[in-house]
């Protein structure tokens, strides 16, 4: 039985924060942390953060959101002849990890002497996920609590929209700025890298979608 790169990811992140749940070490050892980074040098917390969960809710609602957008990115949109092909894994977890990172970056410069901001969870990556499927299949269907089923792109103007305001606003223990960087990355780097590497012309592809 071959599992998909988001089959395994999923089953890490579930392990790793199952872990975390039960021992505030491990929570410790992996969570984002400016100083940690910024005065001992511990940069792979930049990508450790995004395996641990701050409660079982926080998990399941990642790791959902993950598996549903993944394995249509991952076994579908991505490995298209028309996009990347055989190599789809390879750009599949650059995707991810580079989300991981690039989320990170904007709270890095913010609180990297800032003793009192942690973060944790994998919503700057899976933002990423989600915005790559948005960008390739706009007209995608997407359902958000309330919001019945609505076209990928206006749920993406939504939700970068939102996200953009509540980061400003501050507050809460919900890290709005890590979703809004990690799906910015999702468009820059899948526009980027369909445009070098793929057969198709991502934007005349995106207009033909939502005006078809």
């Amino acid at each position: 039985m071959t599992f998909s790169i988001t089959i395994i990811i999923t089953a890490i992140t579930v392990i790793v924060s199952l872990m975390g749940f039960n021992s505030p070490k491990v929570i410790d050892n992996l969570i984002f942390y400016g100083p940690a980074i910024s005065r001992h040098r511990q940069y792979y917390r930049f990508i450790t953060c995004g395996f641990i969960h701050a409660d079982f809710m926080h998990l399941a609602f990642n790791m959902l959101a993950f598996y549903s957008f993944g394995q249509y990115l991952e076994l579908g949109l991505f490995s298209s002849p028309d996009i990347f092909g055989s190599e789809a894994p390879f750009y599949y977890i650059m995707l991810y990890v580079g989300a991981l990172i690039i989320s990170s970056v904007p709270d890095y410069f913010r609180h990297k002497d800032d003793y009192h901001f942690r973060s944790l969870g994998a919503s700057g990556a899976v933002s990423a996920v989600i915005f790559a499927c948005i960008v390739l299949y706009p007209t995608l269907p997407i359902s958000f609590f309330f919001l019945p089923g609505i076209p990928g792109w206006i749920f993406g103007l939504l939700y970068l929209g939102i996200s953009a305001y509540l980061d400003k606003q501050g507050g809460g223990r919900i890290n709005h700025g890590a979703h809004l960087w990690g799906a910015v990355f999702g468009i820059v780097y899948t526009v980027l890298f369909v445009s070098l590497k793929g057969n198709i012309n991502i934007w005349q592809n995106f207009i033909s979608n939502i005006s078809g």
